[in-house]
């Protein structure tokens, strides 16, 4: 299965480290970031789970939960919460699915329809595309999806810049450019004529006509 952006993230009831959770449930009205881990005890994914945990409040600030998911069984998981809370000083503060069974990673298109077996027999290499990031919003659609590599750890600064940009031109009729951040000017989305523009937002800066520049709106 291949997913894009704007398909309905594929619901799923799994078990967690918070226990039985259906997906689309648990998302409810939020935004929500799904992000895998191909096993438990591996050195990159431990300083990324770590770190996502010492962030959440970010994301908690931007009404975004937070789900992790390992091709690994729920036990092993609380066992590797302990490395990295020791490794990395902070402990995950949000649900780990336990995707042992494979369901998941399978929905998702990470690893074949073909795959089965025993989790424990697969090394992290074998599970090496289940390296993704599902930025979800309340209408269940995915929104941005990003596959790493075993060897790249993942920029979570970087998804939070994304999160702010897809919450701003879900809101206004507006596009972020290049490296934009919080607080910079925006281009008025191309699905706005001028007619409509000059009613939303009066005047902007053209340095070509298909790129109208205006401040950020107020969120």
């Amino acid at each position: 299965m291949s997913l894009t952006i704007g398909d309905t993230a594929p619901d799923f009831v799994a078990a967690t480290t918070d226990g039985a959770i259906s997906f689309h449930d648990w998302i409810g009205d939020s935004w929500a970031v799904l992000f895998s881990h191909p096993k438990d005890f591996t050195p990159i994914c431990t300083t990324e789970l770590g770190f996502m945990a010492a962030i959440k409040p970010e994301f908690d600030r931007r009404g975004v939960k937070i789900m992790a998911l390992s091709v690994d069984p729920v036990d092993k998981h609380a066992q590797w919460a302990a490395d990295i809370e020791e490794t990395q000083g902070t402990a995950p503060n949000y649900p780990m699915i336990g995707d042992a069974d494979f369901v998941v990673s399978k929905a998702y298109g990470m690893l074949g329809a073909d795959v089965s077996g025993d989790p424990n027999d697969r090394t992290a290499a074998d599970n090496q595309a289940v390296r993704g990031v599902y930025v979800i919003g309340p209408d269940k659609k995915i929104k941005l999806i990003l596959l790493y590599p075993m060897t790249t750890g993942r920029n979570f600064d970087e998804i939070l810049r994304v999160i702010d940009s897809l919450q701003l031109t879900a809101k206004h009729k507006v596009a972020t450019p290049v490296n934009w951040k919080q607080g910079d000017d925006v281009v008025i989305a191309g699905s706005v004529n001028n007619d409509q523009a000059r009613d939303i937002f009066g005047s902007w800066k053209e340095p070509k006509p298909y790129i109208r520049i205006v401040p950020q709106p107020a969120s």
